[in-house]
């Protein structure tokens, strides 16, 4: 095994990104006021457990089910709209089991375990040695269970009105994000349906 320092930081920042967690603190608020206690480190372990799993067998594991990363991607951004709508219309559409619930389902997958970190340490594997993504993974989830296990101090620093306004805010740009991802994965499927389409599309 070889570990590559430069390579560990350049896989980090990607995950970092792509994970963002610190942006994904209003959601989490609002999964918590909804279904309880959150277990950090059952979803921490949960996400890097179906992280590592999909950086070795991913593609084989979709290409059982005969579900491509495009297809997969689209039953995410349709959690992600869902999520998003509850956000911003006050409503309750996903029913969480018990009061720990939300730690496996939808934290650990598909919010910090998701279609974009899928797509990203399968798109790492090409460009960097499978040592470094593990590595960069475990980093990127240690500071994931920081920020879960703090969510008492952030919501006590925001207050109910700071939260409020978040959840809204958040809940617009995670509607934002989840057409974007349909959208673009739409394109794929059909591309790949009718590749004389690549040329007038």
């Amino acid at each position: 095994m070889h570990l590559n320092f430069l390579e560990i930081i350049s896989t980090s920042i990607v995950l970092f990104a792509v994970i963002d967690i610190i942006g994904s603190i209003p959601i989490i608020l609002d999964l918590k006021a909804k279904g309880g206690q959150i277990e950090a480190l059952k979803a921490t372990l949960v996400a890097l457990g179906v992280l590592i799993l999909f950086t070795f067998l991913g593609e084989k594991l979709l290409g059982l089910f005969g579900v491509d990363l495009s297809s997969f991607a689209i039953a995410g951004s349709f959690i992600l709209f869902i999520m998003g709508a509850e956000m911003v219309l006050g409503i309750e559409i996903i029913k969480y089991d018990g009061p720990s619930g939300i730690s496996i389902v939808p934290i650990a997958f598909p919010l910090v375990a998701g279609a974009g970190s899928f797509t990203t340490v399968l798109s790492l594997r090409a460009e960097y040695a499978m040592e470094n993504i593990i590595v960069a993974l475990v980093l990127n989830l240690a500071f994931v269970y920081i920020v879960l296990k703090s969510t008492n101090w952030v919501e006590r620093i925001l207050g109910d009105s700071g939260i409020h306004i978040l959840r809204k805010v958040f809940g617009i740009i995670l509607l934002a994000i989840s057409v974007k991802l349909f959208m673009n994965n739409v394109a794929i499927q059909i591309h790949s349906l009718f590749p004389f389409l690549k040329e007038t599309l």
